[in-house]
């Protein structure tokens, strides 16, 4: 897998796959101000988990930094194989690497004959228990902070619209993603002195 990262095969192109989830549409009612007796009014979050959360699927292309999101109502196979279809067009020459998780939908029955039928796409799952392998996760910081953050949401279409707005602005400004931390800059000294005898 670091192999793909460092130096993917030829033509080949290496992509970082996870969905994030679930989003689900909440309001915040306003909060009047204190109370009689001079606490503060906590609004309660309204919270569930019923069919208005919606999943963000998400692709992260190492060479260039681009990324690629779906959002769906629910993590299954079909959406999974809807996702990787976008995959595909998105990156129509060559081999398509697909780093991820060993997820059910990622791995069932379905999915395996679908990929049957796209041999350039081939799946590197990641060992159970080291997520942080995949370059993906670090991804979904930034897209949470740009997209999400703070954000009050009437329902799956909002969501999908802030999803949408907020992958454009981040590939606006994409640059590749490097496996492993830089080398240290070095260091230049302010002055140099020169003693004489």
């Amino acid at each position: 897998m670091i192999g793909l990262y460092t130096s993917p095969p030829d033509g080949a192109t290496v992509v970082c796959a996870d969905e994030l989830g679930p989003v689900i549409p909440r309001t915040f009612p306003p909060t009047p101000g204190w109370s009689p007796d001079g606490r503060r009014i906590k609004a309660e979050l309204d919270y569930s988990r019923g069919p208005e959360k919606t999943w963000v699927y998400g692709g992260l292309r190492v060479r260039d930094g681009q990324q690629i999101t779906m959002s769906a109502p629910s993590r299954n196979s079909v959406f999974y194989q809807q996702f990787l279809e976008k995959l595909e067009f998105a990156n129509p020459a060559g081999d398509i690497y697909v780093i991820t998780d060993n997820l059910s939908s990622h791995n069932s029955l379905s999915t395996r004959t679908w990929l049957e039928d796209h041999p350039r796409i081939k799946h590197v799952f990641i060992p159970v228990g080291a997520c942080w392998l995949n370059l993906r996760e670090a991804w979904w910081r930034i897209f949470r902070k740009a997209a999400l953050a703070g954000q009050t949401f009437a329902g799956p279409d909002e969501i999908t619209q802030a999803t949408t707005l907020a992958t454009a602005q981040i590939n606006r400004r994409a640059r590749p993603w490097i496996w492993g931390r830089p080398a240290p800059p070095t260091r230049h000294l302010r002055r140099r002195y020169i003693y004489c005898l």
